[in-house]
């Protein structure tokens, strides 16, 4: 059988792995497993989500509501915009995606960091266009105004903070460049992370509305996976002019968000005060695998997000400390794949952490 020839120069995206496989193969109790390799909050939701959500399980049988009103209604708030300025996808990775067939072509190019989200590059070869990478390890703007030059893209991808290595890219620096760039040329701003990049460094935090206002090619996105607490509900969002989101919805599926996860997200935006407790635990615990770096001499990069990334020395190996991890039931994220002798860690609670350094003290 013949596919799309497109799929041929695709690698299939691994998430990480899930506490259920590991379980099978290592037969370790699920309890004595601790998984910090997908940047989830360690915390969970706010119980007010839970209890909302226990509430609407009844109502299953009926499709949801695919106006979508309350919880484009409190991003709508929460960001100073119109409704007219949001789409919500099943997660951002699909508002990635109505992008990458709203705009690029066999034809067109795409920029993105050297390491970076690996998503950007897997739906940019779904619809056959060329993909350019900086060299740079973290987004280093000259290089990527010299390469849009250069290379005349169709999208740029900014991550800020980057997911794996969890830098930031300052405001003011970003401004500069998006007015910089050329009205057709898409530039995607991927602040899955925000929430906690704003928290440790207002410098570093981006206003949607401020976006919105000033640039017409412009698009912001963001997720509840991770701050909010709910990954396995599968809820993100864009945000920019109203021109884009209108040719966004024409690639959006009907229904593309479930009953449950609408309720979720909408009732975790009003609990904000959870969101914070979470992430300023996170930073708390966050110190510690600074300290630990010290200790063993490891490079740690400077992490505006809720994990850290650990690059290990020469006469170690990444590959081989996280399988050694993942036998004793810890479950980390190998960065070998992106070129790097790293390993990126979720930032857990206490007891996750603790225990994650327990492990590495016997394998270091």
């Amino acid at each position: 059988m013949n596919f799309n020839a497109t799929l041929k120069d695709i690698q299939t995206y691994e998430a990480g792995k899930p506490i259920e496989l590991v379980v099978r193969e290592f037969g370790i109790k699920p309890e004595e497993i601790v998984k910090l390799a997908s940047n989830e909050n360690p915390y969970g939701c706010s119980p007010k989500v839970q209890e909302a959500v226990g509430n609407i399980v009844a109502n299953m049988a009926l499709y949801p509501d695919d106006s979508m009103t309350k919880l484009l209604d409190g991003l709508s708030q929460k960001f100073a915009v119109q409704t007219e300025n949001l789409i919500i996808g099943s997660g951002s990775d699909q508002v990635i995606e109505f992008i990458m067939h709203a705009k690029a072509n066999k034809a067109s190019k795409i920029l993105i960091n050297s390491v970076t989200f690996a998503m950007y590059e897997i739906y940019a070869k779904h619809v056959g266009a060329e993909v350019i990478r900086t060299v740079s390890q973290e987004h280093d703007l000259e290089e990527f105004y010299a390469l849009y030059k250069k290379e005349n893209p169709e999208i740029i991808f900014l991550c800020t903070p980057n997911n794996p290595t969890g830098d930031a890219i300052d405001t003011l620096a970003l401004f500069d460049f998006l007015h910089k760039i050329d009205k057709d040329t898409l530039v995607v701003i991927d602040g899955a992370y925000m929430e906690y990049a704003g928290f440790k460094d207002v410098a570093k935090k981006i206003a949607p509305a401020k976006l919105v206002e000033q640039f017409e090619n412009v698009i912001y996105l963001g997720t509840f996976s991770k701050a909010y607490g709910l990954g396995g509900m599968r809820v993100g969002y864009g945000v920019a002019n109203a021109t884009i989101i209108q040719e966004l919805y024409k690639l959006r599926p009907p229904f593309n968000i479930t009953t449950l996860s609408l309720e979720a997200a909408s009732v975790a935006l009003e609990d904000e005060a959870f969101v914070e407790k979470c992430i300023a635990s996170c930073f708390d615990e966050m110190k510690r695998y600074e300290e630990f770096a010290n200790e063993k001499k490891l490079d740690i990069i400077n992490s505006y997000t809720n994990f850290v990334t650990l690059v290990l020395n020469v006469s170690q190996n990444s590959q081989e400390i996280s399988n050694a991890l993942l036998k004793k039931g810890m479950i980390v994220r190998d960065l070998k794949g992106y070129g790097m002798n790293a390993i990126r860690v979720t930032v857990g609670t206490k007891e996750q952490n603790s225990r994650f350094f327990e492990l590495m003290n016997e394998l270091l």
